[in-house]
């Protein structure tokens, strides 16, 4: 079960104007699943992605990026769970694409105006025929109510113990606009980006060359933020999509105040989902946020932050319970930070203060970090005393589970 993270309710999901999600069991993988999701957007929506950096990108990502660029407004998006299209080749390419010219000849659209996204075991084939003898079922069960969106965060789940998804409504210029999203992910889970599959709505009209930068701010909050297991997918995508529904002026930058509030709001929901990812991290046992302040610039805390939050030898601890804090302090030092000076780190578990100036802290007692360790929510504060710059890294601990799901992962 995933670290005080309760499913999301149907009531609780926001419907936002504009756009509408349709679910199918297409047998992609394994029947009597939810596994194929369609999401149409009416004309005049505005789209935009980042994408895993990860140089052996499955195909989807490379098609995305594509349709993207073509600049014809997106209409739809297709996600297909089961299998990644990934390490696939030409062939994969080719399915991708067959994909989006079949779900838009049924909209009557250009197949450069649907995104397809897949997730699921890596270098099998896409089973082409099954997802587009899925579309019509999918299409039939549009809707735009959240009892949809719930039905959508349960459609894109592969090793997800539960649906992530998540709603937020704020006043803008005077006007209610609405902000929901979904987002999957458990294993596989590391920066750039930083989850399988995320997507956030808004029905606040935007600039269309605004949307991507509204995508990659939020992103860089939130999902860029966390990490799982250290491995960047093949197939990680976070998409923002705007339809301009709400009656509002469009918002032609993040820096005035209307861009400042929807940028908020967008960031809010994606950390809520990144959060959640987390949370529902392949095993886990415990939420932990690594903190890491003083230092000269933001890069070198996220290479800290991320030295602590990758490291077995510092989740296993955790899992364990066991105040075994050297292995933090051992983190920090292999960081790669060439000139630090070990004599100015101060260490803290949430209250207690562990190490001071590079060694233990005298007033720290064993029987006080295991007070912290035992809980399920932990802050590991890190002070390099170099500077002005902080970052935070949200992670989980290793468990035996995580080597059972990922040993059975395709059977």
């Amino acid at each position: 079960m995933a670290v005080n993270w309760t499913a999301p309710q149907a009531a609780d999901l926001l419907p936002v104007p504009g756009l509408r999600l349709g679910v199918a069991e297409a047998q992609v993988r394994k029947p009597n699943r939810k596994d194929l999701t369609v999401m149409l957007l009416e004309e005049g929506s505005v789209v935009g992605g980042v994408f895993t950096r990860n140089r052996t990108c499955a195909a989807p990502v490379q098609v995305c990026r594509d349709h993207l660029a073509a600049g014809l407004g997106i209409r739809a998006l297709v996600v297909n769970t089961g299998c990644a299209n990934a390490g696939t080749g030409e062939q994969g390419l080719i399915d991708a694409r067959t994909v989006c010219i079949a779900l838009a000849q049924r909209l009557g659209v250009s197949p450069q105006q649907v995104l397809p996204f897949s997730t699921g075991v890596i270098m099998e084939p896409l089973p082409v025929q099954r997802i587009i003898d899925g579309l019509p079922a999918a299409l039939a069960d549009a809707a735009q109510d959240g009892a949809h969106w719930l039905r959508a965060a349960e459609g894109i789940m592969t090793t997800d113990t539960i649906p992530k998804a998540a709603s937020r409504r704020v006043t803008i210029d005077g006007v209610p606009v609405t902000v929901t999203g979904i987002a999957k992910g458990a294993g596989m889970i590391r920066p750039n980006m930083a989850t399988m599959l995320g997507f956030v709505a808004t029905d606040a009209p935007v600039a269309p060359d605004l949307i991507g930068e509204l995508a990659r701010r939020a992103a860089d909050g939130s999902f860029n933020r966390i990490t799982v297991d250290g491995d960047t997918s093949t197939n990680d995508s976070f998409i923002a999509m705007a339809t301009g529904r709400a009656p509002l002026e469009r918002i032609e930058t993040l820096d005035s105040p209307a861009g400042q509030a929807l940028l908020a709001a967008v960031t809010e929901v994606a950390r809520t989902l990144a959060h959640a990812i987390v949370r529902d991290g392949e095993g886990a046992t415990k939420f932990i946020t690594v903190r890491v302040e003083g230092g000269r610039n933001a890069q070198e805390c996220l290479q800290v932050a991320y030295a602590i939050a990758h490291s077995p030898l510092v989740k296993t601890a955790f899992y364990a319970s066991d105040p075994n804090l050297g292995r933090i302090l051992a983190a920090v030092g292999y960081a790669g930070i060439d000139d630090l000076d070990q004599g100015c780190i101060e260490l803290f578990l949430d209250d207690v203060h562990v190490v001071t100036r590079g060694g233990r802290h005298p007033a720290y007692r064993e029987e006080e970090g295991q007070r912290v360790m035992r809980q399920s929510e932990i802050t590991v504060r890190v002070d390099l005393g170099r500077g002005a710059a902080a970052e935070t890294v949200w992670t989980c601990d290793l468990s035996h589970d995580y080597v059972s799901i990922n040993a059975d992962y395709r059977s």
